[in-house]
């Protein structure tokens, strides 16, 4: 099986999107209106923050939450005990930033949220009504105005050799929020768990925008849209020299949305991150 990225612009594209979530956790999609330009602009500045000691002056606020993680305290995905081997940046409107840095990736948070949102509807349409009449406000307006959602820049170091047995860049995980957009990474790795356990690598061609399932969106559709398993795996031969940087935006509602009879969005969100130990 084969993740075919599926033309934006297509008649179909609203329809042809949300059943490949369904079926596979995953819509890739082309021909979208996020500039490439400022996605490549944005790889290109990042990747010399991460080479440089000003990361550090920028570490993140263990009350906030915003700002730069080192790879020493990077996530261990639930269930796994290796830690990942990355670095990131975790970018808030609202938080700290490199102020040389800060208009390309608000200009990008805003103009990929706005997308978000066009995808949420789309979603919200396509859902049978036994789902839909569970939503307790529409999906889209279930992150309008949120300071939650959050656009972090991860950092992948070229490996030399010396990791931790077993580590990955990315252990197998899902993601806690609605939906995550992701522009493709500037290197390939990143595979999709499919419903028969086998990995499926994820179209990595620059251009392509990658958008999967989060526990939020899972628990507030019932089950409809399972929350989808991916990872990112290590490089083999000369692209272990290479780094990889990528852009996931990961879609918070507002802490007071009612996602089911269980959770608040708030309440989810810190259920999860006391599992991963973040709080």
């Amino acid at each position: 099986m084969i993740l075919q990225a599926i033309d934006f612009q297509a008649s179909n594209a609203e329809q042809a999107f949300v059943e490949s979530l369904r079926e596979t956790g995953f819509g890739v999609l082309k021909n979208h209106p996020l500039q490439q330009q400022r996605v490549a602009d944005i790889y290109q500045e990042w990747e010399g923050f991460f080479n440089t000691e000003e990361k550090h002056d920028f570490t993140f606020k263990s009350d906030t939450q915003d700002g730069f993680f080192p790879a020493k305290i990077a996530e261990t995905a639930k269930g796994h005990t290796k830690r990942d081997l990355k670095e990131f940046f975790h970018y808030y409107p609202w938080g700290q930033c490199p102020e040389a840095r800060r208009d390309n990736l608000q200009s990008y948070y805003q103009q990929a949220t706005s997308l978000a949102e066009t995808l949420l509807s789309w979603v919200e349409r396509q859902s049978p009504v036994s789902v839909s009449e569970h939503y307790s406000q529409s999906l889209s307006s279930m992150i309008a105005g949120s300071e939650q959602t959050l656009l972090r820049v991860l950092h992948y170091p070229p490996l030399n050799g010396d990791e931790e047995l077993g580590a990955i860049r990315a252990a197998a995980h899902e993601d806690i929020n609605l939906l995550t957009i992701l522009p493709a990474a500037n290197e390939p790795g990143l595979q999709v768990k499919a419903k028969d356990g086998s990995w499926l690598d994820v179209p990595c061609d620059f251009g392509n925008l990658i958008v999967n399932i989060g526990d939020m969106l899972q628990e507030a559709s019932g089950g409809y849209f399972p929350s989808t398993t991916h990872r990112v795996i290590n490089p083999e031969g000369a692209d272990k020299t290479k780094a990889r940087i990528s852009l996931p935006l990961f879609l918070h509602p507002k802490p007071e949305v009612v996602l089911s009879s269980r959770y608040t969005a708030k309440s989810y969100l810190m259920e999860r991150l006391r599992e991963l130990g973040v709080i």
